[in-house]
């Protein structure tokens, strides 16, 4: 299934978000939601051209990861977002939200995070409560987009901009 067919899940999957957090004894909501807008805040205009270049990296790593393999879909869709908003084709979404999902997607790539991958069964527990904790701030914005998408797709001579 192409990038830009791929959908939100369901919302009894994404209520499931804090399932994924709670459980994560090392590594608390608080801590994710801290370590989240930390790298949200740093986040520029130009970063996102980056990430879109490590867009591979990214979703081999979150392949090859059992924490990370759930949000495969909703990493996709995320990277779409991005990757629509970069060459303006979706703006109705604040930039709190693009920086955040860009801040996620960034604090995945990074193997030296606050809890470093290298550690083998913890390492990606931080990363998962990241996404997890980004997934749940941004929901509304997400499904949004994917509600914009879908209604793109399925009218192509839609005007590309929102």
């Amino acid at each position: 299934m192409p990038l830009e067919s791929r959908k939100l899940p369901e919302d009894h999957q994404l209520r499931s978000l804090n399932q994924e957090v709670a459980p994560m004894a090392l590594f608390s909501e608080k801590t994710a939601e801290k370590e989240l807008n930390e790298q949200s805040d740093k986040v520029h205009q130009a970063d996102l051209k980056t990430l879109l270049d490590r867009q591979k990296a990214i979703e081999e790593k979150v392949r090859d990861s059992g924490r990370l393999n759930r949000f495969s879909t909703d990493i996709k869709l995320m990277f779409s977002l991005i990757r629509d908003y970069w060459y303006g084709h979706y703006r109705a979404i604040p930039w709190k939200s693009i920086a955040a999902v860009a801040g996620a997607l960034l604090y995945v790539l990074n193997p030296l995070d606050l809890i470093p991958d290298l550690i083998f069964g913890f390492g990606l527990v931080d990363d998962a409560g990241v996404v997890a904790l980004c997934l749940k701030l941004v929901e509304s914005d997400l499904h949004r987009y994917a509600a914009w998408k879908e209604l793109r797709e399925s009218d192509p001579g839609q005007p590309a901009k929102s």
